[in-house]
C-alpha cells in the first residue's frame, strides 16, 4: 500500500468507521446540493440530475484517483468557495442585468416547454447564455467537490480487509444519510444547517489526515454561510425552506416565490383574481345549481378556496403537495379560507389522492397545478406530471358524480400543450371540452402562444348551450361584481369594457397543425410539455457536452500508467441506475410523487443492497449465472406487463406485486455487484468504474421521452447483458 492510503496509521475499525462516515456525507450532501442548486442557480431546477450526476461523477473520480499522492479532500474548502461563489455571481448578474437572457431551449417555437422562462426574452438581449453552458459549468464544479470523499472512499476499501463488509458499511453510512436530510427536510430545517453538517464531517476527516489548518476551517465556515446570502431576513419577507422549494413570501403582497420564480399571489376576493370565480360562474349563470362536493388540486395558499366558498358549496377537498405553502395559505392568507369547516385540507400528491379517495364531486379542479421543479434528480417528469395523462383523467371521470364537471386552468404557453389536454379529455369523456383563452381568440393553433386557459371537461352540456344562445359570457375584473350580473348578458357600461373591466369569453376553435397536438401522454410517457415521443434537441446537446466534460474528467483522474476501466463494474453501474429510475417513476405513480416517497424508495433500494450483501457474506458460494437469470427474468416481465395493469383491485394486486417487480431486480443486481466486487484486485478502481457507469446510465435516462419508462428497462437490460459477457479481474 501507499503511504496515502487510509489505512496508513488507521486500525481496521477505524477504516471501517471512514466507510460509513465517507458514505454518509457523500449521499447527505449530495441531497444538499440538488436541493440548493436547484433553487438558486436560474434555471437549474428543470436539470437537476446535472447535480446527481456531478456528484456520481466526482465519486467515480475519487476512486480512481484513491493511489495519488494528490489530498483532494484537502482542496475542498477552496472548491466549495470557489462553486458558490460562481452560483452567487451568475445570480446576482441575471437578477440585476437585464440585457442578460438565458436560453432554455429556445422557448419561442420549443421542443419542450419549461415554465418560468419566458420572462426574458433571449431575443431582445444582448448577452444570451444556453442553459447548457451553465449546466456543463456546474457538472464540473460540483463533480469536483466530490473528488475528495471519492478519493477517501477508494483508499477506505483498498485498507478494508473484508470487501463486501466494507461495502455494506458504506451503503450503512448512505442509509444514515438519507434518514438525516429527511428528518431535517420533515422539520424545513434551512441550508445552513445541512452544509454546517457537511462541512463538520469533512473537518472530521482532514483532521485525522493532519490537514485541518485555519485557512482551511475559515473556508468551510464560509462555504456554510453561503446559504444564507439572497435570503431577505425583513420583517416583511419570510424565507422558508419546503422539501421541494425555498419559498419566500413577501407579507406585504401577498406573493409567493419559489425558486427565484413568481409562483402565487394571495389575492382577497374583494380585490381580484375574477379567473378562480369562472367556473362557478359559468354554473350559476347557465342555470345550474351550486356544486356541493369539490376538489381542488393544486389549492395551494387558497386563492381557489376562497372562490368556491363564495358560491355555497358543501365541502372542499384541498389538496396540497407543499406544507409550507398550505402552511402560508392556512395562516396568511386574508380570507382565512382554511379556516372555513367546510375546508378539508389534504397534504397529499393528487394523483395519489384521486386514485385512493372514495368520495363522489360536482366538481374537480386542476388549480395552475405547474410545479416549477423535477420529481426527483432521476427521471426527467415534474411533480405534475402524473396529473396529465389518459389514465389520471380516467381517475378523475371515476371519482366524478355522472353530471360532475372537470375543469383545468393554467398559463399553458403553447396551442399544443391546451390541444393535447383537449383531446386526452374528449377522448376519455367522450364529449368536446370547453377551451376558453383569455384574452379570447377565435381560433387556436397549435404553434400559438397562449395565456390564461381554461379547460372545462364533462358531459355537461349546460355550459355550451348557454355559450351557443348567447355567443360570449363577460367577466369583470372585480369578484363581487361578477356575482351582481349574469355574464352572459353584455355589460350597459361600455367605458367599463373599453378600459378593459370586462373581458369576454368564449370557446376557441382548435386548429391543429403540428403532430405533437396529436401524441396523448400515458402514465409510462407522462411527457406533457415535450412535443412528441422524440429526445429534445436541447437534451441532446447536453448529453454530448456532459458526457465529453465527464470523460475529460475520468481521464484527468484515471491511474498513472496504462490503465482500462472495469468493464464489468461499468455497465453493471449504467443498469442498476436505470432500475432505480424506473423504480422511483413506479412508486410515484404508486404512492405519489412525494418527497417522502422518493425519500422512501432511495432508502429501500439501499436496504436490497445491504441485504445482497449480508447474502453474499453468509453464502461464500454463488453462482452469479442463477442471479443474472432471475434478473433478467423479473426485467423481461416488467417490460412486457404495463403499469396499468396493477392501477385496480387489492392491495396485493395493486401494491404488492408491483412492487416486488420494480424493487425486486434490485436484490438480484446487489448481489451480482457484491460477488463480482469482493473479488476485485483493485476495489478502488472497480467502485470508481461502477459509478463512472452510473454516470452514463444517468444520461441514457434521457431516453424514456422517446422510448417512455417501460422500454427503457431494455437499455438497463442490454447493460446487464453487457456486463455478464465482460470478464471479471479477479480472482475466480
Amino acid at each position: 500500500m501507499l503511504a496515502v492510503n487510509a489505512g496508513d496509521g488507521l486500525n481496521q475499525r477505524q477504516v471501517g468507521f471512514n466507510l460509513f462516515l465517507v458514505g454518509f456525507l457523500i449521499l447527505f450532501l449530495e441531497l444538499a446540493c440538488i436541493r440548493w442548486f436547484s433553487a438558486k442557480v436560474i434555471f437549474l431546477q428543470f436539470f437537476t440530475n446535472v447535480v446527481l450526476l456531478a456528484a456520481f461523477l466526482g465519486m467515480s473520480c475519487g476512486c480512481l484517483a484513491a493511489r495519488r499522492t494528490t489530498n483532494w479532500l484537502a482542496m475542498f474548502p477552496w472548491l466549495a468557495v470557489v462553486t458558490f461563489t460562481a452560483a452567487l455571481v451568475i445570480m446576482a448578474l441575471y437578477t440585476s442585468w437585464d440585457q442578460l437572457a438565458i436560453d432554455v431551449g429556445h422557448q419561442a417555437s420549443p421542443q419542450e416547454v419549461f415554465f418560468g422562462t419566458e420572462y426574458r426574452n433571449p431575443d431582445l438581449a444582448k448577452f444570451v447564455v444556453p442553459i447548457e453552458a451553465i449546466a456543463g459549468l456546474f457538472f464540473v464544479l460540483i463533480a469536483l467537490l466530490f473528488v475528495g470523499l471519492g478519493q477517501k472512499l477508494g483508499r477506505a476499501f483498498d485498507a478494508y480487509s473484508n470487501r463486501v463488509a466494507g461495502y455494506s458499511l458504506n451503503i450503512g453510512g448512505s442509509l444514515a444519510g438519507i434518514v438525516a436530510f429527511s428528518l431535517l427536510s420533515f422539520a424545513h430545517a434551512p441550508p445552513v444547517v445541512w452544509f454546517l453538517i457537511s462541512c463538520a464531517g469533512i473537518a472530521y476527516l482532514l483532521y485525522q489526515d493532519k490537514a485541518l489548518l485555519m485557512p482551511r476551517i475559515v473556508a468551510l465556515f464560509v462555504v456554510a454561510g453561503f446559504s444564507l446570502f439572497y435570503t431577505d431576513r425583513s420583517k416583511i419577507h419570510e424565507t422558508r425552506w419546503s422539501p421541494y422549494y425555498a419559498i419566500d413570501l413577501n407579507r406585504s403582497s401577498g406573493e409567493i416565490v419559489v425558486n427565484t420564480i413568481g409562483h402565487q399571489m394571495m389575492i382577497p376576493f374583494h380585490d381580484g383574481g375574477s379567473a378562480y370565480s369562472l367556473i362557478h360562474l359559468l354554473q350559476k349563470n347557465s342555470g345550474g345549481a351550486p356544486f356541493k362536493d369539490v376538489m381542488i388540486i393544486g389549492a395551494g395558499s387558497g386563492n381557489d378556496v376562497t372562490h368556491a366558498l363564495r358560491f355555497g358549496v358543501e365541502r372542499v377537498d384541498a389538496v396540497e403537495i407543499d406544507p409550507v405553502i398550505q402552511y402560508i395559505g392556512i395562516h396568511e392568507h386574508p380570507d382565512k379560507p382554511y379556516q372555513d369547516p367546510r375546508v378539508v385540507p389534504h397534504l397529499d400528491d393528487g394523483r395519489h389522492f384521486l386514485r385512493t379517495t372514495e368520495r363522489k364531486y360536482d366538481l374537480v379542479v386542476y388549480a395552475l397545478v405547474d410545479s416549477l421543479i423535477l420529481h426527483s434528480g432521476y427521471a426527467n417528469i415534474r411533480l405534475e406530471s402524473y396529473l396529465f395523462t389518459e389514465q389520471a383523467f380516467q381517475d378523475v371521470r371515476r371519482v366524478l358524480k355522472p353530471d360532475g364537471i372537470f375543469v383545468m386552468y393554467n398559463f399553458y404557453r403553447k396551442g399544443w400543450i391546451v390541444q393535447r389536454v383537449a383531446a386526452m379529455a374528449k377522448q376519455v369523456f367522450g364529449c368536446d371540452p370547453l377551451v376558453l383563452p383569455l384574452p379570447y381568440a377565435e381560433t387556436l393553433t397549435s404553434s400559438q402562444t397562449v395565456g390564461f386557459t381554461t379547460i372545462i371537461a364533462g358531459c355537461n352540456a349546460r355550459m355550451s348551450s348557454a355559450f351557443r344562445e348567447n355567443g360570449k359570457f363577460w367577466l369583470g375584473s372585480l369578484p363581487p361584481e361578477n356575482l351582481l350580473v349574469n355574464g352572459f348578458d353584455q355589460p350597459q357600461n361600455q367605458t367599463a369594457i373599453q378600459h378593459g373591466d370586462w373581458l369576454p369569453l368564449a370557446p376557441t376553435k382548435l386548429v391543429v397543425d403540428s403532430e405533437g397536438a396529436n401524441q396523448s401522454t400515458s402514465d409510462d410517457w407522462p411527457f406533457l410539455y415535450v412535443s412528441g415521443k422524440l429526445i429534445p434537441d436541447l437534451t441532446v446537446r447536453s448529453i454530448i457536452l456532459l458526457g465529453v466534460l465527464g470523460f475529460g474528467l475520468i481521464y484527468f483522474f484515471k491511474p498513472e500508467g496504462v490503465w482500462r476501466p472495469n468493464s464489468r463494474m461499468f455497465f453493471l453501474g449504467a443498469a442498476f441506475m436505470l432500475l432505480e429510475t424506473k423504480a422511483v417513476v413506479q412508486m410515484a405513480l404508486l404512492f405519489g410523487s412525494t418527497w417522502l416517497v422518493n425519500s422512501a424508495v432511495f432508502f429501500t433500494a439501499l436496504v436490497l443492497i445491504l441485504a445482497a450483501n449480508l447474502y453474499v457474506i453468509k453464502v461464500p458460494s454463488i453462482r452469479v449465472a442463477r442471479h443474472y437469470i432471475g434478473l433478467l427474468a423479473l426485467l423481461a416481465v416488467t417490460v412486457l406487463v404495463p403499469l396499468d395493469t396493477f392501477l385496480s383491485g387489492g392491495i396485493v394486486w395493486r401494491y404488492i406485486i408491483p412492487c416486488a417487480l420494480s424493487l425486486g431486480p434490485m436484490f438480484f443486481a446487489g448481489v451480482i455487484f457484491a460477488r463480482s466486487f469482493r473479488d476485485e484486485l483493485n476495489p478502488d478502481q472497480a467502485f470508481g468504474s461502477n459509478i463512472a457507469g452510473s454516470v452514463i446510465g444517468g444520461l441514457t435516462e434521457s431516453f424514456s421521452t422517446l422510448l417512455g419508462f417501460r422500454y427503457l428497462l431494455i437499455l438497463a437490460i442490454c447493460f446487464y447483458l453487457l456486463s455478464a459477457w465482460m470478464p471479471t479481474r479477479g480472482k475466480s
